[in-house]
């Protein structure tokens, strides 16, 4: 019975630590963690990533780091992944409780052009049609030397990250493209939660600290030169950690509501996709250093958001088939248009917001309905008439609705909208299924202003030695509308690019 009653004993306190180890990330002497419960749970449910056991526990954290990466989202991490393949030693500060900001609400996939995957299916692309796309989506104001860098350079950026266990070959299409060329993971599911999983993955296996909770306030520089950074951990303890280059992959500012009202009042009262991070620090810090900004008034609104969750229904949705519907069941546009098109003619429905219809075959290729129909967003029927009841509308128009949409995509032409993409499939499958959508605050286009080398510039157009940004704290590549998929294609290419790049200039030191 004692050796029973010491086991047990064992047992309990071996839990006890697991459950202490767990609680704040390892961080010692963390004792406000406990008081914010409920806004670390609101918070970990905005940017849902890694588990919050899997970060650097705060005791461990030195004075000095090669290249210090201000971010742990997308960018953040293939910087400092590529930075620790070039044999430096890197650190990534994030203020949130987990890893993976808005990447880990990515939806769609991640567009690239000519890659293995697409050679693999038979789908011919090409570099010049991606960048004319593009280019064309953003009105031709995107920078030209940035997007050319970022089509020439995406399918290498989809090689690297199925050489690190991130397969991205399942592919599908997006608003304002001609070729299918948006690379999922090979379920079909989000690509948002799969890649920072795989990130983080990679950035514990090669030992790079990860420091959550540190809320950088300042880059510092001495004698014209970034020195590194102050911090607050655990909104209590301030550090001042320095380093021979900084790294800026903070993101935009489309939770930042007095930010978004400065540049565009017209955007009051819109809901926003974004995870509530996203406040636009990385850009102000740059500014005070001298950094020059560019386009900060492009803020995209996507179309379809559940309005009452301000959850982003991914464009994959509309890609694999599904339609857009007003409240008298009827089209009102091409669904594969652009996104700012398609946001223009919502707004132009009496009630401003629409719903999106689809069926059985659509659900089973985009794996992310299944989460949305998790948090209560899908309507269901049995058959058209059946969801027309459900979604309140009228059921003859409904069908009628469907039935032309189908025989449209029998004889591979949209007489009403002339959409030419998305129609591989008809909506025949029952049951059906609807979302109500509205737009959104979706997207920042606009940022601090870099090179390709990732270096950010001042006001003359020279860069801030020492300092680097990527992702979409950056403006300059979208211009004034961003195409579906592009932003998981800039994080990776951009965020490796500043990672080599960085690693580079610390080198020749």
């Amino acid at each position: 019975m004692k050796k029973k009653a010491a086991a047990a004993l064992i047992l309990i306190l071996s839990v006890m630590l697991v459950i202490a180890g767990c609680g704040n990330n390892g961080n010692s002497n963390n004792a406000e963690s406990k008081s914010k419960n409920t806004e670390t749970k609101k918070e970990t449910e905005a940017v849902s990533g890694a588990s919050e056991a899997s970060y650097t526990p705060y005791d461990q954290l030195k004075d000095k780091y090669d290249i210090i990466i201000v971010g742990a989202g997308g960018a953040g991490m293939s910087a400092a992944l590529e930075a620790k393949a070039k044999g430096l030693n890197p650190v990534i500060l994030e203020k949130m409780p987990v890893a993976g900001g808005n990447t880990s609400k990515s939806s769609s996939g991640m567009n690239a052009s000519q890659t293995k995957f697409q050679k693999e299916q038979g789908i011919e692309d090409s570099n010049d049609l991606f960048y004319e796309e593009t280019l064309k989506g953003g009105h031709g104001t995107n920078d030209k030397e940035m997007l050319r860098f970022f089509v020439d350079n995406s399918a290498s950026a989809i090689d690297w990250l199925d050489s690190i266990g991130i397969r991205l070959n399942n592919i599908t299409i997006t608003g304002g493209m001609k070729e299918k060329r948006t690379h999922r993971p090979e379920d079909g599911s989000a690509v948002g939660q799969y890649l920072v999983k795989g990130l983080v993955k990679n950035v514990q296996e090669k030992g790079i600290p990860l420091f959550v909770n540190a809320d950088v306030k300042e880059i510092t520089e001495k004698d014209g030169k970034v020195n590194g950074v102050k911090v607050l951990f655990n909104q209590a303890d301030e550090k001042t950690i320095t380093g021979s280059a900084v790294i800026v992959t903070t993101g935009g500012f489309g939770a930042n509501k007095e930010m978004i009202a400065e540049v565009r009042p017209d955007l009051e009262g819109l809901v926003t996709t974004n995870q509530i991070g996203s406040t636009g620090d990385g850009i102000k810090m740059i500014e005070k250093l001298g950094g020059t900004t560019v386009d900060m008034d492009q803020i995209q609104v996507h179309p379809t958001v559940q309005q009452e969750k301000s959850y982003l229904i991914g464009e994959a949705v509309r890609g694999e088939g599904a339609l857009l519907v007003s409240s008298e069941g009827k089209r009102f546009v091409n669904e594969m248009d652009t996104r700012d098109h398609v946001t223009a003619a919502i707004n132009k429905l009496p009630e401003k917001a629409a719903i999106l219809v689809f069926d059985s075959g659509v659900r089973s290729r985009v794996k992310a309905i299944e989460q949305y129909d998790k948090m209560g967003f899908v309507l269901k029927g049995d058959s058209i008439e059946a969801l027309a009841k459900e979604m309140g509308v009228p059921a003859d128009q409904l069908k009628t609705t469907v039935d032309t949409w189908n025989t449209a995509v029998k004889n591979k032409k949209d007489a009403e909208f002339g959409r030419t993409t998305g129609m591989d499939h008809d909506l025949s499958g029952a049951p059906f299924y609807a979302i109500k959508i509205g737009p959104g605050i979706h997207y920042t286009m606009g940022g601090v202003k870099i090179n390709t080398n990732t270096e950010v510039l001042n006001k003359e157009g020279q860069p801030i030695t020492g300092l680097f940004a990527a992702g979409e704290v950056v403006g300059g590549l979208h211009g004034q509308n961003r195409i579906g998929g592009n932003s998981v294609a800039e994080i990776i290419i951009f965020g490796r690019q500043a990672g080599i790049k960085s690693a580079e200039f610390v080198q020749a030191q």
